[in-house]
């Protein structure tokens, strides 16, 4: 039944990036099914995050359909804390799709980071802003395809 809940996990799509579910951003911690019972525990990737409310009516809602489920918990946990390096290859690849940058997978020695643009894949890109449409976002450039794009804020423990 586990897996069965893993897959059902996988139509739960971020609110405000549809092309990635809870499982690609690695949100997901542990899933329990005991006596009907299926309790996930979910880290969000910011806290206070506005989306938290959706993300357990959709997952409630998924987790319900599913034969042999009667009750579904989801908690919210901080700890571990959610981090950009829990992000799946699949999920990258689906964020460039949807044109935002996957935050990298190394700082540089002072803390810097560099994306490359989700459109052309280059390197030349220069931050225009730190401050995106959402906490978790910020606003690039690209200087080789001349596109504005936005780019996922790498969080690590350090932070």
């Amino acid at each position: 039944m586990i897996e069965q809940i893993k897959q059902a996990l996988d139509a739960v799509k971020d609110p405000e990036i549809d092309s990635v579910s809870v499982l690609d951003l690695g949100m997901v911690e542990e899933v329990q099914f005991e006596n009907g019972e299926a309790v996930v525990k979910l880290l969000p990737t910011f806290i206070g995050c506005p989306a938290l409310d959706i993300i357990q009516k959709r997952v409630e809602q998924v987790l319900s359909s599913l034969e042999g489920i009667e009750r579904v918990t989801v908690e919210f946990i901080n700890s571990p804390p959610w981090t950009s390096d829990r992000i799946t290859d699949e999920g990258r690849e689906k964020l460039k799709e949807f044109g935002i940058a996957p935050p990298p997978k190394q700082m540089g020695p002072n803390g810097e980071w560099q994306v490359e643009c989700p459109y052309c894949a280059s390197a030349y890109t220069l931050m225009e802003n730190i401050f995106g449409p959402t906490a978790c976002r910020s606003i690039f450039y690209c200087k080789q395809c001349k596109n504005p794009f936005e780019a996922l804020k790498p969080i690590s423990t350090w932070m």
